[in-house]
């Protein structure tokens, strides 16, 4: 007869402020730290810069912008400049246009939006400026969970809810040393075909579909209009 099996629980804690109480002296000075920002560097997969981080301050907290102050300023390991913007609420107008001016006042690449949980309305304007923005420029939203099994420590997961549609997986420095495999290379070749194709034709025109760079990714997601149709095209 084999032995039992016994499996722990996983339960999701909802009120994370029994964590970290307070959003500005709490919460991102532990986002800060290297072993914590890690986390999130995996999960958006960017290569966050944390190295020495608070000897050399690769990674600045309350970073003024004007009379405001953006709770995290970071980079990767490209230079690219890295933002993080910290709710633990509900996603509101307040926190969208801090994210816009701090992104515009620190000429940041990489825009993240860590929240506690995020409305439609909001999604769909981090959308729409990925789609709509320089594709240097990508924003993330980012929801928080803490997790527990039974009575153990709780532990954080960042749930990436929307990020730029064309984001290499790879930092461009680390493509370039590398060899594009023969599949890659092949989807490069039909991405531009496409994309040029699509550029000169009236009916992608007349219809506002979006157009991205030739890319090596096996499928590709379009918006067409006001995004109200959304193509996924292979």
């Amino acid at each position: 007869m084999s032995e039992k099996i016994e499996l722990g629980q996983i339960k999701e804690i909802d009120d994370i402020r029994n964590v970290w109480e307070n959003e500005a002296s709490v919460f991102t000075p532990w986002l800060a730290k290297p072993e914590n920002i890690s986390i999130l560097s995996k999960a958006i997969d960017i290569n966050i810069n944390i190295d020495e981080v608070e000897e050399e301050k690769k990674i600045k907290t309350e970073v003024g912008v004007g009379s405001f102050s953006a709770d995290i300023v970071a980079s990767d390991l490209d230079g690219r400049k890295i933002i993080i913007e910290n709710q633990l609420e509900e996603t509101d107008h307040r926190h969208l246009g801090q994210l816009i001016t701090y992104a515009s006042g620190l000429k940041a690449k990489i825009i993240i939006w860590i929240v506690k949980e995020s409305r439609e309305e909001h999604r769909a304007a981090i959308e729409w400026l990925n789609n709509n923005t320089n594709n240097d420029i990508g924003f993330f939203l980012c929801e928080i969970k803490l997790l527990q099994i039974d009575d153990s420590k709780p532990a954080v997961q960042f749930v990436v809810i929307e990020k730029p549609n064309n984001w290499a997986k790879q930092s461009n420095k680390q493509k370039a040393k590398e060899v594009m495999t023969k599949t890659e290379q092949l989807r490069l070749e039909y991405w531009t075909e496409f994309m040029n194709y699509a550029s000169k034709n009236k009916i992608f025109e007349e219809n506002n579909f979006s157009l991205l760079d030739p890319n090596i990714n096996a499928t590709n997601t379009f918006a067409s209009g006001a995004q109200e149709y959304i193509f996924n095209i292979t």
